[in-house]
């Protein structure tokens, strides 16, 4: 899915690039388009970058910031389970984009949590949430970034109502499924060479759903110093 549904022809403002992922019918969801508008992709894709058209692009440190149709399947996704006062985590935060989109969605009453185990894009990613609609959310403490493995999520402020994953793991790490709170969803891509976008529901007795939403392309979800190393 790392193809775009449009390509040249991409708008170059951010309204634009939402709402031809509405017509598109990417966006169904009023709240998902709402947030996407407020929380400009421009504000979070290096300079030099073209940030609304439909492709994933490098952000340094072998790491990728999603196409913007990803971004907006995953929000739709996850929407339930981002109602004011609930929590999210965002594991690979990278640029932290769509941990700002979480932000705004769960409110200031909510927590929107992201880790990133690249120092350098956790420092990034805080600056460019300072910039954005999200940035009193990061004053109060309701969003914050965090440096860490993101294999093991972040227990502090388990248990999550959503998990996003925004790199592919081999297999599903457990340590997340255990911070799934009952009744939560986790969208995560997993897979090496042939990857699928698996949605895990966590049923309210423990148990746990999966089923495939579709073929994508991420960067691989692995240690910092693998992913430094990487070709």
């Amino acid at each position: 899915m790392e193809h775009g549904l449009w390509s040249s022809g991409a708008s170059d403002k951010n309204k634009a690039m939402v709402e031809q992922l509405q017509r598109y019918g990417v966006i169904k969801s009023t709240k998902v388009a709402e947030v996407m508008e407020t929380i400009d992709r421009g504000l979070f894709v290096p300079p030099g970058g073209s940030p609304y058209f439909d492709s994933p692009m490098a952000i340094g440190y072998n790491a990728t910031i999603s196409a913007p149709h990803m971004h907006a399947a995953c929000l739709e996704l996850l929407e339930d389970h981002l109602q004011a006062g609930m929590r999210a985590l965002d594991v690979g935060s990278g640029t932290g984009y769509l941990t700002a989109c979480f932000a705004l969605m769960v409110g200031p009453g909510g927590r929107a949590v992201g880790v990133e185990h690249i120092p350098e894009l956790v420092a990034s990613s805080t600056e460019n949430i300072k910039k954005s609609s999200a940035a009193p959310q990061l004053n109060d403490g309701s969003l914050s970034i965090h440096i860490a493995d993101g294999r093991e999520g972040w227990p502090e402020l388990a248990p999550y109502d959503c998990i996003h994953v925004g790199a592919a793991a081999p297999q599903i790490p457990e340590a997340l499924i255990e911070q799934l709170k009952p009744g939560g969803r986790m969208v995560i891509p997993v897979g090496t060479i042939f990857q699928e976008l698996k949605v895990v529901d966590k049923k309210q007795d423990g148990g746990v759903s999966i089923r495939d939403e579709t073929s994508v392309r991420y960067v691989p979800l692995t240690s910092k110093d693998a992913q430094l190393h990487s070709n």
